[in-house]
């Protein structure tokens, strides 16, 4: 983009009324549309301000604490890249290696590492029913910390992940159909399939599926849920998906037919995940001290997947597709046959022909959380970017 460009975005962030500043960002579905429009919109300034070479720091000095609670590479990296070109420091929180692991609370950890903190990202991923919830604690710690006078500035919470929504990625996901199909409102009626894909690998979480089926259909897509017996979604955020497709004028349908949800699709997003009836017993298993056990229930659900190895995103399938051209989408890594296993999600040549989107796809995460961190610590983000955008200061030097 070139400054006229970016200042029209500018101008379209500025009438957007969002109502995330001094506040956190956990669950697409909890946040007004108007939020949902400024992220992307302050992601795509960001963006265009650092692919021309103009300084994003709106920060001299804080922290960006990560706690990964969870193994990451993108959002990890996304998450110290956004700090980084804000100008905040990125600190990652080591559970083992903290008082944590000799049972410090959670208000007095989230107080203790927020004194000089801006922003704190979470992913917390593995167990159903304790990823939002441990989210919402340190929220609600470090705004009673910042309430009683301990905390000099109360640090937004973002959800890198958790057991319900993954909306960094959701998010960056939706930056990126609007790039590839020119604007959010030429979403509107076009078919995404939300597929379940086989992998070799087990306990996947939810967060992805429900994470998409929960935004697209705020935008007035067409979202088809697609996956085999037993791999059945959190109920409640299926009921989410069939609410936001009627608000929204689009449409939320759930088969059990991979090739049905791949027919006139104009973008496919086939991806294994565990169901939520494992996951409940996965975390049964944990709170009854049984983790011994859990090896025992991975297998049994590796046996299980074995019976869909035929969900795999080939080259038949994709020629369902809307001329046979669907977007191809993931979140990465994708487990490629022949490639990164014998037999996986997605065939080697379907993803070799959609890499560099995928590459792309991940590109737009950094800019997300850097948008989410603007809007949460700056009343008025918009003349924030305006000023940057003046200033013009290059963030590479130039010779």
């Amino acid at each position: 983009m070139n400054n006229e460009q970016i200042r029209s975005v500018i101008e379209r962030l500025e009438t957007h009324k969002t109502d995330l500043y001094q506040k956190d960002f956990l669950l697409t579905w909890e946040q007004p549309i108007d939020n949902l429009h400024a992220v992307l919109l302050a992601a795509d300034v960001l963006e265009g301000l650092w692919e021309a070479n103009v300084s994003t720091r709106v920060f001299e000095g804080g922290l960006a604490v990560s706690n990964f609670r969870d193994k990451s590479t993108r959002t990890r990296f996304s998450f110290a890249g956004a700090a980084s070109m804000l100008g905040l420091s990125a600190a990652d929180l080591d559970e083992t290696k903290s008082q944590v692991a000799h049972g410090e609370t959670v208000r007095e950890t989230a107080n203790m590492i927020s004194f000089l903190t801006e922003v704190i990202g979470i992913r917390d991923d593995i167990f159903l029913g304790e990823g939002h919830k441990y989210q919402a604690q340190v929220a609600a710690a470090v705004e009673q910390g910042y309430r009683e006078g301990v905390l000099p500035q109360r640090p937004a919470v973002i959800n890198l992940q958790c057991d319900q929504d993954h909306p960094t990625q959701s998010m960056a996901d939706l930056l990126h159909l609007q790039k590839n199909f020119g604007s959010l409102e030429s979403l509107r009626g076009k078919k995404i399939a939300m597929t379940w894909a086989y992998s070799p690998s087990y306990g996947k979480p939810l967060s992805v599926p429900q994470g998409i089926i929960a935004l697209m259909t705020r935008f007035g897509m067409k979202v088809t849920l697609a996956h085999p017996q037993g791999y059945d979604l959190i109920p409640e955020i299926i009921d989410v998906a069939g609410r936001n497709a009627a608000e929204s004028g689009g449409s939320f349908e759930h088969t059990y037919d991979m090739a049905e949800a791949f027919r006139d699709a104009d973008v496919v997003y086939p991806k294994s995940w565990a169901s939520y009836q494992v996951m409940e017993e996965r975390t049964a298993l944990l709170h009854g001290g049984q983790s011994g056990k859990l090896d025992e229930l991975e297998k049994r659900c590796l046996a299980d997947n074995e019976r869909y190895r035929d969900w795999e995103c080939t080259e038949k399938f994709m020629e369902l597709t809307r001329s046979g051209k669907a977007l191809y989408m993931h979140c990465l890594p994708a487990d490629i046959t022949g490639v990164s296993c014998a037999a996986g999600e997605v065939a080697a040549t379907v993803f070799e022909r959609y890499r560099p989107a995928t590459y792309n796809e991940a590109k737009h995460k950094s800019f997300v959380i850097a948008a989410m961190i603007l809007l949460t610590r700056f009343a008025e983000p918009g003349r924030v970017l305006d000023k940057l955008l003046d200033q013009a200061q290059p963030r590479r030097l130039l010779l």
